[in-house]
């Protein structure tokens, strides 16, 4: 599988070393070189210093043939745009933006983007620790994207 991550942050860091271990292809996007440095010495995938939200970058790293596209910068717009492209312009078929703040979760949501927002998923998972029943928002992420079978 060919993966594309934009942004290399912890989250991106570590969504590379993982998929590249499970034998995925994987090239990380960030803008800054220094962010590479948290990814492991070991790391077999490509690291470009470059925009995501670029459509001619992603072109020249041949993200159309992508089957996944990760938009995990820390700006919730940036990684909105990222996977706008990826998914209405690129085709690639698999696209999740990460997203901070609920309010434009919801919004990027409805608009049909798949997108994860991490604040909603930490409250979900500290309302459970302590007993509530968490917050149905934050498995709204699932219904959105195919099981692993469907997939393939």
């Amino acid at each position: 599988m060919r993966t594309i991550i934009v942004g290399c942050g912890r989250v991106g860091a570590e969504l590379a070393g993982t998929l590249s271990r499970a034998g995925h292809e994987v090239t990380v996007i960030d803008i800054s070189s220094q962010a590479f440095n948290r990814l492991n010495g070991d790391f077999p995938g490509q690291a470009i210093r470059g925009d995501g939200t670029d459509e001619d970058v992603l072109r020249r790293l041949g993200a159309e043939n992508a089957d996944y596209f990760f938009a995990l910068t820390e700006g919730d717009n940036r990684n909105a745009l990222a996977a706008q492209l990826a998914r209405d312009t690129l085709r690639i078929p698999h696209v999740i933006a990460k997203i901070n703040d609920p309010v434009r979760a919801a919004a990027y949501r409805a608009m049909g983007l798949a997108v994860i927002c991490r604040t909603t998923v930490m409250v979900d998972m500290l309302a459970r620790f302590v007993g509530l029943p968490g917050d149905p928002r934050a498995g709204e992420l699932a219904a959105q994207l195919p099981s692993t079978a469907e997939a393939r």
